[in-house]
């Protein structure tokens, strides 16, 4: 049987290079993803990756199995080199676009996880910058085209950027930290440290606004929050305790004051907007102050602000209920003794 001689037309060479690495490609793609499927979960998130990886196996393979033919193939040196450097960039270029796309998916996937969506698209945009420039970076040593100079010069460049942007930068950051962490959020009635308090209007990426009860809106930088202590009044939940101090004069019948101070807290729960209709107020004597025994009551309020009327039902209807009762709120008093010697061993007290 003669030998079969290959075509000398370098037209058919090339069909028929291509065709070998289309069957080569195809048969490994399937092999591969044979393997994968049985390897793989049967989840979601691992279900679209395998969709994903099989997507771009096939041209990839047929890249790779073409620069196997390529490197091999008696063609000049220098025809050789170009169609080399042609065939890596292209299969680089595959696997630059597979990566970004699973790295994607995973971000995605993580977002629904954890609840990020509200920082997925800037970090979206950061993955396809850093993809991108990464790429770009192998595509150009495969070019050959050194990198050194212009990697030194970014570096001078994103020094000078990082010292001109560097609060801007740090304001970004901590944003990203208070998306991510989440020590507050829309609606979360917060005080900082220094004073300023009201319900967080807006989580920006350079400032955090807060609008305070009186309607005003303060611009925190994101740097600031992040440092600064933080009361937030609706973690863990929105409830919280309301105390108050009340005073009664030393002479009063403290049990009586015990069972008429529960009595008007207990109504005042129950009546009054935002109070917790399941708590049981608590009463409790406190000190033995300068002109009063004190006693802390114990409200619950459904969130901060309903905490404002509360105390001020509570305190308007204990006065009055304290002077139905003949129970006395006492004044503030000081009682001043002089002493003044009037004759050896006698003295005259004055009170004030």
């Amino acid at each position: 049987m003669p030998d079969m001689a290959l075509p000398e037309n370098p037209w058919m060479l090339a069909a028929l290079a291509i065709a070998a690495a289309a069957l080569i490609g195809f048969v490994l793609s399937r092999l591969i993803a044979s393997i994968l499927r049985r390897a793989l979960r049967p989840s979601a998130v691992d279900q679209r990756l395998y969709g994903l990886f099989n997507r771009y196996l096939y041209p990839l393979l047929i890249v790779l199995t073409l620069l196997i033919i390529a490197d091999a193939a008696p063609l000049p040196p220098k025809a050789q080199a170009t169609l080399h450097q042609l065939l890596s960039s292209l299969g680089l270029l595959i696997a630059i676009v597979l990566a970004t796309k699973g790295a994607l998916l995973l971000l995605r996937t993580t977002e629904t996880r954890y609840g990020l969506g509200n920082i997925r698209g800037p970090l979206e945009v950061v993955l396809k910058i850093v993809m991108v420039a990464v790429g770009a970076m192998l595509l150009l040593d495969n070019r050959g085209v050194s990198l050194t100079p212009i990697l030194t010069t970014l570096g001078i460049g994103s020094l000078a950027v990082a010292i001109g942007l560097q609060d801007t930068l740090g304001n970004f950051f901590a944003g990203l930290y208070l998306k991510v962490d989440r020590p507050i959020d829309i609606g979360h009635y917060i005080k900082l440290q220094s004073g300023e308090e009201g319900y967080v209007e807006r989580i920006g990426w350079r400032s955090t606004r807060i609008r305070m009860l009186p309607n005003n809106m303060v611009v925190v930088p994101n740097n600031k929050l992040v440092q600064d202590n933080i009361t937030n009044y609706h973690l863990p939940d929105r409830e919280l305790l309301v105390p108050i101090t009340v005073g009664v004069a030393y002479d009063s019948d403290l049990e009586k004051v015990e069972r008429v101070t529960g009595e008007v807290a207990a109504e005042v729960m129950q009546t009054v907007d935002g109070g917790v209709r399941a708590f049981a107020p608590v009463i409790r004597y406190q000190s033995f102050g300068q002109s009063s025994i004190d006693l802390i009551v114990a409200l619950r309020a459904r969130e901060f602000t309903d905490a404002i009327l509360l105390k001020h039902e509570f305190i308007k209807r204990l006065h009055a209920r304290y002077a139905k009762e003949g129970i006395t709120l006492p004044y503030p008093t000081r009682t001043v003794h002089l002493k003044k010697a009037l004759d050896e061993g006698e003295q005259k007290e004055i009170k004030g």
